[in-house]
């Protein structure tokens, strides 16, 4: 049921056009596939184009280079000496993002070497796997974990003066840095906190406004972890 397409993967064994349509053709399909349950998975932080175009033309890449390499040692290491000279600049991504890579790359070797139906049930399966777990809301907290950010004057004693308002509207809060600013004459104070469900935003910064004397205050609602 899940044979190779290929007669042969010898390394002496001639490359098809039909064959090279036939694995690039479904490992672009199955790409386009895994991009699109990874844009729909990740409705509160989208993913960007270039990582969503990646998803779709990577299986491809690895369909192509297996394709070439076949069973031959000396070409695989030719390709990996090759590859040597490339070098990754971006920022890596979180841990659902490498998942997605890994798979897009599992779902190219299968193509690669022939075995098209297997990929295809492999991405189907892990697709539908990846949905209900979202769907499912796996692993997400019920509270939201957020970054505040409070300006103060120099004049007031920061460290008891909001205590109370953040014990009111959140579950749990931290202070986790404190800095000057304007040469000294503001304060401005960071906290990473977790909400209580249902709270109202604009009656919690209304509360800090009239502590901090009207000036700035900024909630990031969806901050990364790399920012607390």
């Amino acid at each position: 049921m899940f044979e190779s397409i290929f007669a042969s993967t010898d390394a002496t064994a001639p490359l098809t056009l039909v064959s090279l349509l036939l694995a690039v053709g479904a490992a672009l399909v199955l790409g386009l596939l895994v991009s699109i349950v990874n844009i729909k998975t990740h409705k509160q932080r989208p993913p960007t184009q270039s990582f969503s175009l990646t998803l779709v033309i990577l299986p491809a890449i690895v369909t192509v280079i297996i394709m070439l390499i076949g069973n031959s040692v000396a070409r695989a290491f030719s390709l990996a000496g090759a590859f040597q000279i490339i070098r990754f600049r971006s920022a890596p991504g979180d841990p659902k993002d490498i998942a997605y890579v890994l798979f897009t790359m599992a779902v190219g070797l299968c193509c690669g070497m022939g075995y098209l139906l297997f990929g295809a049930a492999a991405a189907v399966i892990l697709c539908a796997a990846m949905a209900v777990l979202e769907a499912a809301k796996f692993g997400r907290e019920k509270d939201t974990r957020r970054l505040l950010k409070i300006t103060v004057p120099e004049n007031l004693d920061y460290q008891t003066a909001f205590d109370d308002v953040l014990q009111k509207h959140t579950a749990s809060y931290t202070r986790r840095r404190v800095k000057t600013a304007d040469l000294g004459s503001l304060f401005e104070l960071q906290y990473s906190l977790t909400t209580k469900p249902g709270i109202d935003e604009k009656a919690f910064i209304d509360d800090l406004r009239c502590r901090n004397g009207n000036l700035n205050i900024t909630l990031v609602l969806d901050a990364n972890d790399s920012e607390f």
